[in-house]
């Protein structure tokens, strides 16, 4: 898929609807101990989604970008085999992370402590109010919260969609941006080795273009490889096999005609139906606002046994940061 590497600074003066479930997930699998255990107040609360957060988005704030968090909220009633198979995916986890603990497979245990990772009801509302604080805007998706940020941008409230996953591309996003809450130094699974995680832009248009095909086609490909709506795709058909099939024939229901094995949970057009009109709200309201530092380090600190020191430091470059965009953006319009 054509896509471009970019620097995070390059996108300063940018404002960015990131799919907060996807990035909070990223927050809770990679912010652990060396044994996989998350970070966790005195209580046993965890605390690694606040840790993640709190940080990365004061690393977007100081160099001017302009984040913008979307929530998940119900999800489609097609989504449910997909949600019972990543339970199923994170119990196995579990087991198997027990038992490389107790053999004393430190690394092994983290691996699968990483896929263990489940987002409860008080992670999010702590999430919320957390970005409340720091004078971060978001919004409540009533459903999918890709296909919510991909609206927002669409709508030209936002300058870019970011999250790892593709279908925000099958909901219209028109730029998609991925790594950006994951960019940085990480170690490659299984290999002592590290390498360099830049973020991606990844345009539709482009993509449309340079492949051929209209954005309903790009749908069917995705749904021949599968979705979250219809997770297995069609056995022994890839994106390279699916993308010559809707290229030869046009449509899904075309292609699929030409298989001996294809079978969907659903008819393809109702899977077809949830990217091409998904349940969207245009009743939020983005404002960025200046970060309340003693109520962030009362929350944090003296609540979640955050570091002070580290947590003001932090602020401090935020609120620095936050202030030479504006002066830099300020004396673009005026030069420009």
């Amino acid at each position: 898929m054509p896509k471009k590497t970019t620097e995070l600074k390059s996108l300063s003066g940018k404002s960015i609807a990131i799919d907060a479930y996807n990035a909070l997930y990223q927050f809770l699998a990679i912010i652990r101990q060396p044994d996989g255990t998350p970070l966790k107040d005195s209580t046993g609360r965890v605390t690694s989604h606040l840790s993640g957060l709190f940080y990365r988005t004061v690393n977007l704030v100081e160099i001017g970008i302009k984040p913008i968090y979307v929530f998940d909220g119900t999800p489609p009633a097609l989504k449910e085999v997909e949600i019972k198979r990543r339970v199923k995916i994170k119990k196995q986890a579990a087991v198997q992370y027990e038992r490389a603990l107790k053999e004393g497979k430190v690394e092994q245990a983290r691996r699968y402590a990483q896929a263990t990772s489940r987002l409860k009801d008080y992670m999010t509302s702590d999430s919320k109010r957390l970005l409340t604080q720091m004078g971060i805007p978001w919004i409540q998706a009533p459903s999918e919260g890709e296909a919510q940020a991909a609206y927002t941008t669409k709508r030209g409230d936002a300058d870019y969609c970011a999250s790892q996953d593709y279908d925000s591309l099958l909901f219209g996003a028109p730029t998609l941006v991925r790594n950006i809450t994951i960019s940085g130094r990480r170690k490659l699974p299984r290999r002592r080795v590290y390498i360099e995680v830049v973020p991606e832009m990844l345009e539709l248009n482009r993509i449309l273009r340079e492949l051929g095909i209209t954005h309903k086609q790009l749908i069917d490909v995705g749904i021949l490889v599968g979705t979250d709506f219809n997770p297995d795709g069609i056995e022994g058909v890839g994106p390279k096999t699916a993308l010559k099939l809707i290229q030869e024939h046009g449509t899904i229901e075309e292609a699929v005609s030409t298989l001996e094995k294809a079978e969907f949970p659903v008819e393809p057009s109702r899977i077809r139906e949830i990217f091409e009109h998904p349940r969207v709200t245009d009743k939020y309201h983005l404002v960025w606002k200046e970060p309340k530092g003693e109520d962030i380090v009362d929350f944090l600190c003296h609540e979640r046994d955050f570091s002070e020191d580290r947590i003001t430091k932090a602020l401090e470059r935020m609120i620095e940061g936050s202030k030479e965009a504006k002066e830099k953006v300020t004396l673009e319009r005026f030069f420009g």
